[in-house]
């Protein structure tokens, strides 16, 4: 999967991959607001969500998703631990 690599870093390449963002995936900061920063819409998030099922083997229930837990690379890190059942 990931292989004891921070879950930050693994969003960030998956993100950059998956949106094909022109940015390294080091330079997104964990706090920076995507939808803002990196104009991720409704379309981009539904990525942002496969690629959570692809890459990390989770997948959200209808009332687990919401805008909050999208909105910064922590704060779907913080939803990737959780969904694996990991200490933040």
């Amino acid at each position: 999967m990931f292989q004891g690599r921070p879950v930050e870093d693994v969003l960030k390449e998956m993100i950059v991959e998956r949106l094909f963002l022109k940015v390294e995936p080091a330079a997104i900061g964990n706090e920076d607001k995507l939808m803002e920063t990196y104009e991720v819409d409704s379309v981009r998030l539904l990525e942002i969500v496969v690629g959570l099922e692809e890459v990390f083997g989770v997948s959200l229930e209808d009332d687990e998703f919401s805008i909050e837990r999208f909105e910064t690379v922590k704060a779907i890190a913080g939803l990737v631990r959780e969904k694996l059942g990991q200490k933040a």
